[in-house]
């Protein structure tokens, strides 16, 4: 676990060079979702380029795609596609590194990022495994803000109504959105209990940016039985650097070159700190 927390803080200095080259992109979300990415694709999923196109693949969509740099940097890590390659071409012209998943590249099932759409069009992936008696499962990763979405509440209505014990939600409960707080701009109030009442097996995870409590979410998330899980992970916008860190300025910025400096300088500490544990 702690390699892959140490490879978590690596692969965030992917995601800031994406971002200075590219001269944009959502790094707050970036980061706080990176540990959540880490756990699935390296612990969790039956997933891999060697397997794209096997039918019993478990399936993944990054409902909050404008964390795509996040996504990217696994994607590669994964051995869909070159670093070096994303991170020259990143929000280039004519790339199809874009600024949200774009199923035309490797490991990509759906273009996403119009927020809400993730967990409906996974709750039809988990149901048609179902009636197919199919062994994948499906997993979606939220932002909280993306929560005030009508279509979230459709899709978890019918997740529960359908028993879907193949689907998985995570929420990045990071609580802030590019406009402030998620509490100011749209409350949350009880995320357990609203989920439950629709039905679903709801896991807390304490620190999300914690890989061996996501790991432990998500191996409880695969024994239940009758119903989806959603597991809350509540993590630290910007985590990494106390540069970004809980600062919704942050959610989509460039840093300076000298912010760069300081957030390199931090991942690596952090990185090196955990590989000496």
């Amino acid at each position: 676990m702690e390699n892959l927390s140490a490879l978590s803080y690596e692969l965030r200095k992917n995601v800031v060079d994406m971002i200075v080259e590219g001269k944009g992109g959502h790094i707050g979300g970036d980061m706080s979702v990176m540990e959540i990415l880490v756990a699935l694709y390296f612990s969790q999923m039956n997933i891999g380029p060697e397997i794209a196109d096997d039918p019993d693949r478990d399936r993944f969509v990054l409902s909050k795609g404008h964390s795509v740099e996040a996504y990217y940097a696994v994607l590669a890590k994964r051995g869909f596609f070159d670093i070096q390659k994303v991170i020259k071409e990143f929000s280039k012209f004519g790339s199809a590194f874009i600024g949200h998943p774009n199923n035309k590249l490797p490991g990509i099932e759906m273009n996403s990022g119009s927020l809400g759409h993730g967990l409906p069009v996974c709750t039809g992936m988990a149901l048609a495994g179902k009636r197919n008696h199919a062994g994948y499962r499906v997993y979606t990763v939220m932002g909280d803000g993306e929560l005030a979405e009508g279509s979230v509440w459709e899709g978890a209505m019918a997740a529960g109504h359908y028993h879907l014990d193949n689907l998985c939600a995570v929420i990045d409960r990071n609580r802030l959105q590019i406009s402030g707080s998620t509490e100011e701009v749209m409350g949350q109030v009880d995320l357990h209990k609203k989920f439950e009442s629709f039905g679903w097996h709801v896991i807390d995870v304490e620190d999300g940016n914690d890989i061996s409590l996501l790991n432990r979410a998500f191996d409880e998330a695969r024994e239940i039985k009758g119903c989806p899980t959603a597991v809350i992970a509540n993590t630290v916008k910007g985590k990494g650097s106390p540069v970004m860190e809980n600062k919704a300025s942050w959610h989509h910025k460039v840093p300076t070159q000298e912010e760069y400096e300081q957030i390199m300088k931090d991942l690596d500490q952090r990185k090196e700190a955990l590989l000496h544990e």
